[in-house]
C-alpha cells in the first residue's frame, strides 16, 4: 500500500489554529470594527438574508440551504458577540458574506459546485438535530477523488486545538479554498469545529458525529458514498484536540481503525488546577468525572489501536502517562512517539512519524464483525462497541466489562457490572437456535429481528441469574419497570445532547423569588448557549408546547406547577412532592418560598424522552472560559436548591442535598 502523506497545506494554516494550552481563560481583546465596516457588514447581511429567503420560497432545503445559510450564521455571531479577534476579523467577515452570496446566487441558477470541489478544503455546514442550528465543518478531497469509481479512501477526522480566538468566521476563512491541498493527499479530510472552545464535550461531542454523518449523507446523495472506505477512518488531534481524541476515541473505540492523540488530557484531577475544583468533592461529582475521564476506557485500546505523540518537556504528557498507568497488568499497549527537548508543540517531521504509525494501521482496516469485544463503560451514555451493546447496569459509574468472543460452536461471554445486554449476529446469519456461556451459565436462544434490520439476542439478568428476554420486556411503556437504559440515564448536562426545547411558564407562580430565580436560570443558560455553543437556546412558551416538541425533545421546564403548565401536567409523574407551601424530595421537607428542585427524570408524558426541572447546564461561563477539563456536571440527576442570591450574583444557591437515582430511578438508599 502506498504510505499516506500529511497534507502540507495544514502546516500552512497553523497560524490560524492556534495550538493552545488547554487552560488559557477569557477571549483576548477584540479590534473594533469602524462605522462604516460595521455598515459594510450589516448591508451584506442583509442582501444575503434576502437571498436565503428567496431561495426558501423557491423550495431550496438542506443540504444545500444549510450550507448557504452558514455564512449568514458566521457573520451575525461575530457580530452579536462582538468576536473581532484579529486585526483581519472584518475583512474575513465580509470575504464570508460575499463567498455566501455566491453560493446563493449559484443555488439560485440551480447549481451547487462546492460539492463537487476536490483538491482543496470546501467549507461544509449542517444544521443541528440538537437546537437546529447550522454548524460548519470542512472537507478536502484529493485532487483525483471520484475519477477511479472503484478505489475507496480512507478518511481523516481532525480535531484543532483550543484557540480562544476560534469563531465560524475565522473557521470559514481558515478553510476558504485559497491554499491547495498537496498532490500526493491520499485521503479525505474532515476538520470538525465542535462548537468552538468545548474539549468536543456534551453538544461538542455530538457536533463531531453529525459533522460525519451528515458527510456521509451528502457522498450518498451524491451517490458517492462507495468511494468512502469506513473501516479505514483515523481520529486526530492535538492539545484540546488530543483531549477530545482520546476521549471520543476511547468512549467508541468502535468507530476508528487509529487514534492519533496529541498531548491533551485524561483525567480531570491532577489537570485541572486543584482550586478550581470543589473542595471536598461531593460523590455525585465524583461520580460524574467517570464521563469524560478518558484514562477510565483505557482498557478499550483492546479495540482500536493508539499512536499517542508527546513533547518530552509538555507537561501534558501526563495525558499518556494516566493511560499506560490503568494499562499495568494488562497485556495492552499503546505506540508513544516522544519528540526530545519539545513543549507543548507538534511539528511537521513529529506529525510524519506519526503519519507513518497511522499507515500501519490504515492498511488494515477495521474488521466489520471481530471475533472478539472487550470494552469497558462507566456510564451508558457510552453503551455500544462493534456487536456488543450494553442496555443496562447494576449500577451507575462503577466499572462496567463486556469481554464477548464468538468460538465454532458458541459464544463465550463475561461481564462485570452489566444487567441487560444485547448481542448482535453477524450479518447473514440464519434465526436458528444459538448458544451462549455467559458468566458460567449456559444459554440457548433464537435471536429476534429488530426494527434495525438485525437479529439480535437480549439478555437480562435477574437475581443473580442470565436468562433470554424479549426487547418489547425492556423498552415498551407498560411492560418495563421504570430503568435507566441506554439513551436515558442522566446526568442532568446529558439532556442538552439530543434534541432539547425549554418551557417557559407564563402563569402566576407561587412565589417571587423561586419564579426570579427561573426566569433569570433560564436568561443565563440562554447566553451561554449561545456564546459556548453556537446556538439559539430552543425556547417556548408553556401555552405553546406541542405535540411535536413532546414527541421529539427533551422538556427543560422553569418554574413551578403554578407557573408553568408543563410542569403541572407531569408532577405527579416525578419523585417529588411539591405545593404552594412545601417541597418534598427524597423524604426531606423544604419551605418552597426559598427552595427550588433541579432534576432529570424519564417524562411522564413521553418515557423515550427526559424531563429536567429548572436546570441548563450544571457547569456556568466561566467553566466555559477556563480549562476545558472544568465541563463536568456539578449535579448529578437531582439536588434541592437553597435560594441565596447576593447583588453580584443573584444566581446563587446552596446544594441542600443532591445525588443520583439508582438505575430504577429511585433515590438511592442511605
Amino acid at each position: 500500500m502506498m504510505r499516506l502523506a500529511l497534507p502540507r497545506y495544514l502546516l500552512l494554516l497553523v497560524p490560524l489554529v492556534v495550538f493552545t494550552s488547554l487552560g488559557e481563560a477569557a477571549p483576548p481583546e477584540t479590534f473594533k470594527p469602524t462605522e462604516e465596516q460595521l455598515q459594510a457588514i450589516h448591508e451584506r447581511s442583509a442582501k444575503l438574508e434576502k437571498a436565503l429567503g428567496i431561495l426558501r420560497r423557491q423550495g431550496v432545503r438542506d443540504p444545500f440551504f444549510a450550507e448557504i445559510e452558514i455564512y449568514w450564521k458566521a457573520a451575525d455571531w461575530i457580530t452579536r458577540h462582538n468576536e473581532f479577534y484579529q486585526k483581519e476579523a472584518v475583512a474575513w467577515t465580509i470575504e464570508a458574506l460575499d463567498r455566501g452570496l455566491l453560493r446563493a446566487n449559484q443555488q439560485g441558477a440551480g447549481e451547487s459546485p462546492w460539492l463537487a470541489q476536490r483538491g482543496q478544503p470546501v467549507v461544509r455546514a449542517y444544521r443541528s438535530r440538537i437546537d437546529n442550528s447550522v454548524q460548519p465543518y470542512a472537507v478536502t478531497f484529493p485532487a483525483d477523488y471520484a475519477k477511479d469509481l472503484a478505489k475507496r479512501w480512507r478518511v481523516d477526522v481532525v480535531l484543532h486545538g483550543r484557540n480562544a480566538r476560534l469563531t465560524e468566521v475565522s473557521f470559514l476563512h481558515q478553510f476558504n479554498g485559497d491554499r491547495l491541498a498537496p498532490k500526493d493527499l491520499n485521503h479525505i479530510q474532515i476538520d470538525i469545529y465542535g462548537r468552538g472552545n468545548n474539549a468536543y464535550r456534551w453538544a461538542g461531542e455530538m457536533d463531531v458525529y453529525e459533522a460525519i454523518d451528515h458527510f456521509l449523507g451528502v457522498e450518498k446523495m451524491l451517490r458517492r458514498e462507495n468511494l468512502v472506505d469506513s473501516t479505514r477512518v483515523v481520529l486526530r488531534g492535538f492539545s484540546m484536540g488530543g483531549a477530545g481524541t482520546w476521549h471520543l476515541g476511547l468512549h467508541r473505540p468502535d468507530r476508528w481503525c487509529v487514534l492519533g492523540p496529541g498531548a491533551g488530557f485524561t483525567v480531570t484531577k491532577g489537570y485541572a488546577p486543584a482550586q478550581l475544583l470543589p473542595n471536598p468533592m461531593p460523590s455525585y461529582i465524583e461520580d460524574c468525572l467517570h464521563i469524560y475521564d478518558a484514562a477510565d476506557y483505557a482498557e478499550n485500546i483492546f479495540d482500536v489501536p493508539v499512536v499517542a505523540y508527546s513533547g518530552e518537556k509538555d507537561k501534558q504528557i501526563e495525558a499518556v502517562r494516566n493511560i499506560e498507568a490503568r494499562l499495568k497488568g494488562t497485556n495492552l499497549s499503546i505506540v508513544h512517539l516522544i519528540a526530545p527537548g519539545l513543549e507543548h508543540k507538534f511539528p511537521a517531521e513529529w506529525q510524519q512519524k506519526a503519519e507513518q504509525e497511522y499507515a500501519k494501521y490504515v492498511a488494515k482496516g477495521r474488521t466489520d464483525y471481530p471475533k472478539r469485544v472487550r470494552f469497558v463503560t462507566w456510564t451508558l451514555r457510552y453503551a455500544n462497541c462493534d456487536w456488543v451493546h450494553i442496555v443496562g447496569l447494576e449500577e451507575h459509574y462503577k466499572k462496567a466489562l463486556v469481554d464477548a468472543e464468538q468460538l465454532e460452536t458458541h459464544y463465550e461471554v463475561k461481564t462485570s457490572n452489566v444487567r441487560v445486554l444485547n448481542l448482535t449476529m453477524p450479518p447473514g446469519s440464519a434465526r436458528h437456535e444459538t448458544t451462549f456461556k455467559i458468566d458460567g451459565e449456559k444459554i440457548v436462544t433464537r435471536p429476534v429481528f429488530t426494527s434495525s434490520g438485525e437479529m439480535n439476542v437480549f439478555l437480562e439478568k435477574r437475581q443473580g441469574h442470565w436468562y433470554p428476554v424479549i426487547p418489547q420486556r425492556l423498552f415498551t411503556k407498560g411492560l418495563r419497570t421504570m430503568q435507566k437504559l441506554s439513551g436515558l440515564h442522566g446526568p442532568i448536562d446529558d439532556a442538552f445532547t439530543q434534541p432539547f426545547v425549554c418551557v417557559r411558564g407564563t402563569q402566576k407562580p407561587w412565589h417571587e423569588a423561586t419564579q426570579k430565580y427561573a426566569d433569570q436560570n433560564l436568561k443565563r443558560f440562554q447566553g451561554e448557549w449561545d456564546r459556548y455553543f453556537r446556538g439559539e437556546l430552543p425556547v417556548v412558551d408553556d401555552n405553546d408546547l406541542s405535540g411535536e416538541d413532546i414527541s421529539r425533545a427533551h422538556l427543560i421546564l422553569f418554574g413551578d406547577p403554578s407557573s408553568n403548565r408543563a410542569i403541572a401536567q407531569v408532577i405527579d409523574g416525578l419523585p417529588i412532592e411539591w405545593t404552594k407551601d412545601s417541597l418534598v424530595v427524597n423524604g426531606h421537607k423544604y419551605d418552597a418560598k426559598n427552595h427550588v428542585p433541579v432534576l432529570i427524570f424519564p417524562s411522564p408524558l413521553n418515557p423515550e424522552r427526559y424531563v429536567v426541572i429548572n436546570s441548563g447546564h450544571t457547569f456556568r461561563a466561566a467553566d466555559l472560559e477556563a480549562t476545558n477539563a472544568m465541563l463536568f456536571p456539578r449535579l448529578g440527576d437531582w439536588a434541592v436548591l437553597q435560594l441565596d442570591p447576593t447583588e453580584s450574583n443573584p444566581l446563587n444557591t446552596k446544594v441542600m442535598e443532591a445525588g443520583i437515582f439508582d438505575d430504577f430511578w429511585k433515590f438511592k438508599k442511605k
